[in-house]
């Protein structure tokens, strides 16, 4: 009876170290799953970005009175270039700074990251050791692609 119950404290451990790094690697698959999410909305804002930006320009060689149609809530509607060239700005500006927020956001959960990494030890399949500044480098060239 006595190996019967030391053999039980062993099984019991192992379940809880395989959970805990079932939790680990959930934990780090979700830290990437939403790095992703905001790297795709960082690429949305940029293509509205320029949009805008294309619009803008366009607008700029124009006359105020001039009509011009916008898509607002998915309904068009008519409007003067005077009316519409001032909301367009304003956008344009809003997503800038919003495009700015998204990077940090970015640069911050690439960092939060690479620190879960360092603190579970953990190695991803297929992937060369780099430095730690190696990392950071990389994850900072990936948030500022869209400033070019």
């Amino acid at each position: 009876m006595a190996t019967d119950a030391s053999k039980k404290p062993a099984k019991t451990g192992q379940k809880i170290a395989a959970k805990s790094n079932e939790e680990v690697v959930q934990t780090f698959q979700r830290l990437r799953t939403e790095q992703r999410q905001l790297v795709n909305k960082l690429s949305e804002l940029e293509m509205d970005l320029n949009e805008h930006k294309l619009v803008i320009e366009t607008l700029q060689n124009v006359e105020e009175d001039r009509k011009c149609f916008r898509m607002v809530g998915g309904v068009l509607v008519e409007r003067t270039v005077k009316e519409v060239l001032p909301a367009l700005t304003s956008n344009r500006d809003q997503m800038v700074k919003l495009i700015e927020a998204l990077n940090q956001q970015i640069t911050v959960k690439g960092q939060e990251i690479n620190d879960y990494k360092e603190k579970n030890n953990i190695k991803i399949r297929g992937q060369q050791e780099l430095p730690a500044a190696q990392e950071n480098a990389d994850a900072a060239k990936v948030a500022n692609q869209g400033f070019r």
